[in-house]
């Protein structure tokens, strides 16, 4: 039984909840500046990397594959702090920087959940959240003439379904710890 994970299910209901408060930003004031939407993506992919790094790093030396949730939040941390040394980005770029980040952590997200699979069973949520990350990077990809009100709802939209699926994920893995410990 992989306890990592259920000990640490607090660190994916907050990144869940900031995945969904930031979708409701994004909906409920969507014209947003350019630089406006820039910072509030980056601060939603580092504090989400650096829930994956804590995550990650609170059982490091008990599991053997901790190394690709690391890598999951290393990436959020890199895509956020480009953000942040580039404020003036374009709309262009930052839809590119999304596509980036949400393909290389759809990708990282099925790896943990196969891995996941063999070592607890039950762990489709997290498999439909990185599935759900990587049809939304490519979608972004092949449609990046949409207008900066399409993006921003979209951006919305996907980080209310996806924050969602974490806080379901994590309070699901609280109920598990709690049962392994009572029983």
């Amino acid at each position: 039984m992989n306890m990592m994970f259920l000990r640490h299910w607090w660190a994916m209901a907050l990144r869940g909840a900031l995945a969904v408060l930031f979708g409701l930003v994004a909906l409920l004031w969507p014209r947003l500046t350019l630089d406006v939407l820039v910072i509030g993506f980056g601060v939603f992919a580092l504090v989400g990397g650096i829930f994956a790094v804590i995550a990650a790093l609170g059982d490091r030396g008990v599991h053997d594959r901790w190394g690709v949730l690391l890598a999951e939040g290393l990436v959020g941390i890199g895509i956020g702090l480009v953000t942040f040394f580039w404020p003036t980005i374009t709309a262009l770029a930052l839809l590119f920087l999304i596509v980036v980040w949400a393909i290389a952590t759809g990708i990282l997200e099925i790896a943990v959940a196969t891995w996941m699979h063999r070592a607890m069973g039950n762990e489709w949520l997290l498999l439909l959240g990185g599935i759900a990350s990587v049809l939304f990077g490519i979608l972004l990809a092949v449609l990046p003439a949409a207008g900066l009100l399409a993006l921003t709802w979209l951006i919305g939209i996907y980080a209310i379904v996806f924050g969602a699926i974490l806080l379901l994920l994590a309070f699901q893995w609280r109920k598990l710890g709690r049962e392994l410990a009572a029983g």
